[in-house]
């Protein structure tokens, strides 16, 4: 697991609802559990500090990190997107972005083009971009600036279902999202059973966070298409029904393990 993804996957799951704070030693004992080095821990948390991710602060020798405004809205889109799924009916509406991209640099079409990817919608050809559902909002907010201003978007409907068929084949790759999910099923299903009877912390922990890095990459391909656009067996409901399950029995073994460790770690030195 790369460390920088392991520092906001904790904090993500655990210290976020501990009031967003953790001790620098805390976190470095808890990535040693994954084989991350302290030195390896320091230079990360200062890159994500001088990055504004975080806001640190000092007593004594004791330095905690905190998260901010940047840090909470990524937690908190990042954990809509992961866990909100929106299997709810459809009304056969689309929303459009268009990207003005005439005077856009290469960083900034890069940023929109991530930012639309993230929210759900599908590159349709060029400047053209589809959603089942309205992310408007949410896309604003995290392009808020200039690169907010080249978007525009409209609300539209097709002539009809085959219409809507042909428009979800062009902007998702269906066929290889839906083999994806079969092959999370294919490894997860059978771990149930296992998980279930899992005591230690820290290898619930453990399990928890690969469970988690594996899953978050399908909702960011996956834009929650209505039943009646997606392919024949489509699994994608079935494996978030798994990784919900397999998120919620680690829970209390790796969030007990969690709160011994951080109750046991002495002051930074």
């Amino acid at each position: 697991m790369r460390p920088r993804a392991l520092v906001f996957d904790l904090y993500g799951e655990y210290f976020r609802y501990t009031g967003g704070a953790a001790k620098l030693g805390a976190l470095t004992a808890l990535m040693g559990v994954f084989g991350v080095e302290p030195a390896t821990v320091r230079v990360v948390m200062t890159r994500l500090r001088k990055e504004s991710w975080f806001d640190s602060e000092k007593s004594g020798r004791e330095v905690s990190y905190l998260l901010n405004d940047k840090s909470w809205r990524l937690l908190d889109d990042g954990r809509t997107r992961i866990f909100d799924r929106h299997f709810d009916e459809w009304e056969r509406g689309w929303v459009q972005a268009l990207v003005d991209d005439s005077a856009l640099d290469r960083d900034q079409r890069k940023r929109i083009d991530k930012a639309l990817t993230w929210w759900g919608f599908g590159n349709y050809g060029g400047p053209v971009w589809f959603s089942p559902h309205d992310r408007e909002k949410q896309l604003r907010e995290m392009l808020a600036g200039d690169d907010e201003r080249h978007l525009q978007f409209l609300r539209s409907t097709s002539a009809g279902l085959a219409s809507d068929r042909l428009i979800a084949e062009r902007c998702w790759d269906l066929r290889e999202l839906g083999a994806d999910y079969q092959g999370f099923l294919d490894e997860y299903r059978p771990r149930l059973a296992r998980f279930r009877r899992e005591r230690d912390g820290a290898t619930a922990l453990i399990e928890r966070m690969r469970l988690i890095q594996h899953y978050r990459r399908y909702p960011f391909r996956d834009p929650d298409l209505p039943e009646m656009l997606l392919p024949a067996g489509w699994r994608g409901r079935d494996a978030h029904a798994v990784f919900t399950e397999c998120h919620d029995i680690l829970r209390a073994p790796a969030e007990s393990f969690i709160a011994s460790l951080v109750a046991e770690e002495p002051a930074d030195m």
